[in-house]
């Protein structure tokens, strides 16, 4: 069984007992979360929202908080002497699914 949740402004396919990386939540770490905008849920019988389905929420458990690998940041114009280099590094929660209840 697998369901499509809505997180961070992005669509993650997710199954029981995987572990997922989305935006970083305000809860503690072995908090659980109950995300209740599912799109879909799929498995022996699939149900597609209009657009969530109803009564659906998928239930998972925080695991770590972090950020990811650094990136550079680079911008210049050329012949003009403008150089600008800056670093990021995009926080995340690490998550556990725990159940899918449709």
């Amino acid at each position: 069984m697998y369901a499509i949740i809505k997180t961070g402004g992005k669509q993650i396919r997710v199954e029981e007992g995987q572990a997922i990386y989305v935006e970083k939540l305000d809860s503690e770490v072995s908090d659980v979360v109950i995300f209740d905008e599912v799109l879909l849920v799929g498995g022996d019988d699939t149900k597609v929202g209009t657009p969530l389905v109803n009564g659906a929420t998928v239930t998972a458990k925080i695991e770590k908080h972090g950020s990811g690998k650094k990136i550079t940041v680079f911008k210049y114009k050329p012949k003009k002497n403008y150089r600008r280099k800056q670093g990021h590094r995009q926080p995340y929660t690490k998550l556990v699914v725990e159940k899918i209840n449709a």
